[in-house]
């Protein structure tokens, strides 16, 4: 299906608004764009939330109808003691999809938020008409991520600033505004130290089904991803048939923060 090519257009108006899912917890979300447009689905990453597309959102087509949820537990969202899971969260977005009414979208998922995607596409294949996969692996079970979980562990609230900082600018290789940047970590504070356990743990749980779906798939990321290298971007790509993979030379963990302008050309080009 052809979209649309980006346009010199005023950014659509973004709302706030939300959902309360079946098992009690308010999940936030913001969204622009007509509600008969192609739906796209931004997840974001580990103690982000959808502030981290907030470089993007902007972008975006106007005929698009964007939707940028808080996971549980993060930013807006309430916070509750459990459901932390990867398929748990992948639930919460079904949830919200039924919600809004959405029969299926273009899922896009960063790092956290891309396991949560394919945990999605899994369950709900036909629920996913596009799926892409931003600074991702395979597993979330190489040796950075089992560091990162030995600081995660040793964690107490309030969350110490310092660690939060640098477990932020380590994420990117590109300059990225201060002000972002500093927003990025006040948000990623608010999250309860037993929340950044739950959640690391859940994502080291999770294990891809051995089979993927066949859903049309894009692995995009950066050359210098400190977190999954190039050898388990392009592995995670070689596990979806006919997949496509896009690495940016020079670019981190989070293309859509270092290099937001080429971010979206490259994924409204997959869309076409």
């Amino acid at each position: 299906m052809v979209y649309f090519a980006i346009a010199a257009l005023a950014a659509p108006m973004m709302t706030a608004s939300n959902v309360t899912l079946a098992d009690g917890v308010r999940l936030h979300y913001l969204q622009q764009g007509p509600l008969d447009g192609p739906a796209v689905i931004f997840l974001h990453g580990y103690s982000d939330s959808s502030f981290s597309f907030s470089r993007v959102m902007p972008m975006m087509p106007a005929a698009f109808r964007v939707i940028a949820p808080d996971f549980r537990g993060h930013g807006a969202s309430d916070k509750p003691a459990g459901g932390y899971q990867v398929t748990e969260l992948a639930g919460d977005v079904l949830e919200l999809m039924d919600a809004l009414e959405l029969p299926s979208a273009i899922i896009v998922g960063h790092s956290m938020g891309s396991f949560v995607a394919q945990a999605i596409a899994e369950r709900a294949p036909h629920r996913v008409s596009t799926l892409a996969l931003v600074g991702s692996g395979p597993v979330a079970r190489n040796a950075v991520i089992h560091e990162l979980k030995r600081a995660v562990d040793a964690l107490m609230d309030p969350i110490d600033h310092g660690f939060v900082r640098e477990f932020q600018y380590s994420t990117i290789a590109q300059p990225v505004p201060e002000s972002f940047m500093n927003a990025a970590i006040e948000n990623s504070k608010q999250m309860p130290a037993a929340v950044w356990r739950a959640l690391l743990d859940g994502m080291i749980a999770f294990e891809p089904a051995k089979t993927r779906p066949h859903v049309r798939t894009a692995v995009i990321g950066g050359t210098l991803d400190a977190v999954f290298p190039v050898s388990e971007q392009t592995a995670l790509a070689a596990q979806f048939v006919g997949a496509r993979l896009h690495l940016f030379d020079d670019v981190g963990h989070a293309p859509h923060w270092e290099r937001p302008e080429a971010f979206v050309r490259e994924l409204i080009g997959f869309l076409k």
